[in-house]
């Protein structure tokens, strides 16, 4: 299995490990994981699954298999690849909201097909433009009558708990999900809680009680066995109509919003008419001149500097920002007008990094980019004035995203600026245009220069 490069974050399965090969994605099957996919293989489930858009595009690899330096004794299936993968801290309230409710219906689909989940990982669900979709095939099995949701906790943990801190607290879930991979445990969840939040049936039923089962199994671990030994059946319509009620609950969820400090930029900012009119002139330009397949937008705010991208061009859009209220309002507008723009939250000063299991469960968001081209707008002086990161190193993280790319650089003059050096004092010499454009010739070729604003914001557009 040399020269094989297998995923990490598949170490848990041991029915099938994923690994990637001249840039696709490939799942090698242990015997149990050949049986899964025999199951879902037997009445078209798997074709059906994928037609109604539930689970990624799959199928056996029927190849010569010692093309890929495997045994024999394996069956391997190739998937379609996703080409940006994201994990749930990095979501918004809305795009974990659908998760949820996707990774419900889906359960339901199946159990009318004698089959079930048998995990609720938030990770196994990946986003197809602004699309939830399923990615681990393995993960379904068949259902046999009178069996329990085993991954009832897990979907608290990834799904519930998270939404109802956001939606009932106005706490965000994304850096405490980020804190612990497994998610929101129940007791975490219930200490933040008030009793009168329990007057709601399905928080008495998913955090109060599941909280104090928990209880009991810390004094008497034993507890596990003598509960399912004593306890009824569950037949699939109870299965069914806990799923249900989950589903109507977090359906009506709403995240509990507070006012953030760049949530309405796009329509509260220093540019004038004809400035802003200049600038995403500017940046429509430079979409159409290039012959991007893949873009991020740094600072996107809402989108609105990439929507032409996104909309008219069809360009691959992801779009990173700090602010949840602007990005949820990104991603509901994108996905209500079918724009291919995906927003993620990331704070560029503390990006996501290698985490889990030998720090490679989950990769960093520099181990997953392959952007080619960027745009980093109204950017540059929150990394240097605001976060106290030299500009060089700001500079050199900007342009190692992409190869090619348009970067704005916001003089101390410019209003926005002065009011950061007046919160903080001018400690920062080495800020100025004649630098910035040194250093960046450092790392790349700077193609044009072009003055968009009085106070001399410019746009520099770069190449490697």
């Amino acid at each position: 299995m040399k020269n094989l490069n297998f995923e990490p974050g598949s170490f848990r399965d041991p029915s099938g490990r994923v690994f990637y090969k001249n840039n696709r994605v490939f799942r090698s099957l242990s015997s149990n994981g050949v049986k899964r996919f025999e199951f879902l293989k037997k009445n078209n489930l798997l074709e059906d699954l994928i037609k109604k858009e539930y689970l990624i595009n799959s199928k056996e690899h029927l190849e010569d298999i010692n093309t890929l330096q495997l045994n024999n004794k394996y069956k391997i299936l190739e998937h379609e690849k996703i080409s940006f993968i994201s994990y749930p801290y990095e979501w918004t309230f809305t795009q974990l909201k659908d998760a949820a409710i996707f990774h419900l219906d889906l359960q339901l689909y199946l159990l009318k097909k004698n089959a079930k989940l048998i995990d609720a990982s938030a990770y196994n669900i990946q986003f197809k433009r602004n699309k939830p979709i399923f990615i681990d095939l393995l993960s379904i099995d068949e259902y046999k009558e009178g069996e329990y949701w085993y991954a009832h906790k897990q979907f608290c943990e990834n799904f519930l708990n998270p939404l109802v801190l956001s939606s009932k607290k106005g706490i965000n879930f994304n850096n405490w999900f980020r804190g612990n991979l497994e998610g929101i445990s129940t007791n975490e969840i219930y200490s933040v809680l008030r009793i009168f939040d329990f007057f709601s049936p399905t928080l008495f039923f998913h955090i109060f009680l599941l909280n104090k089962f928990d209880e009991k199994t810390k004094i008497d671990p034993n507890i596990i066995n003598k509960k399912i030994s004593t306890a009824k059946k569950l037949t699939k319509k109870s299965y069914s109509n806990i799923l249900v009620q989950l589903k109507n609950y977090i359906t009506n969820l709403k995240n509990k919003k507070k006012i953030s400090s760049w949530g309405n930029y796009s329509e509260n900012n220093t540019y004038k008419f004809d400035e802003e009119e200049k600038k995403i002139n500017l940046i429509n330009d430079f979409v159409d001149r290039n012959n991007i397949k893949f873009l991020v937008d740094l600072g996107c705010n809402d989108g609105k500097y990439s929507k032409y991208a996104a909309s008219q061009k069809n360009i691959e859009v992801v779009g990173i920002d700090f602010d949840l209220n602007a990005l949820d309002r990104a991603f509901v507008e994108s996905k209500n007008n079918k724009l291919n723009f995906f927003p993620i939250f990331l704070d560029f000063s503390n990006p996501s990094s290698n985490l889990g299991w030998n720090n490679k469960e989950r990769k960093s968001f520099e181990d997953r980019v392959n952007f080619d081209s960027m745009i980093a707008l109204a950017v540059i002086h929150h990394l240097v004035i605001a976060k106290n990161i030299p500009i060089e190193d700001a500079i050199k993280w900007l342009t190692s995203l992409a190869p090619r790319g348009l970067i704005e650089f916001v003089p101390k003059d410019d209003p926005t600026v002065k009011i950061m050096l007046k919160l903080k004092g001018d400690l920062f010499p080495e800020y100025n245009e004649e630098n910035f454009q040194n250093i960046l010739s450092k790392f790349c070729t700077i193609k044009n220069i072009t003055k968009i604003t009085s106070s001399e914001r410019k746009i520099y557009e770069y190449t490697k």
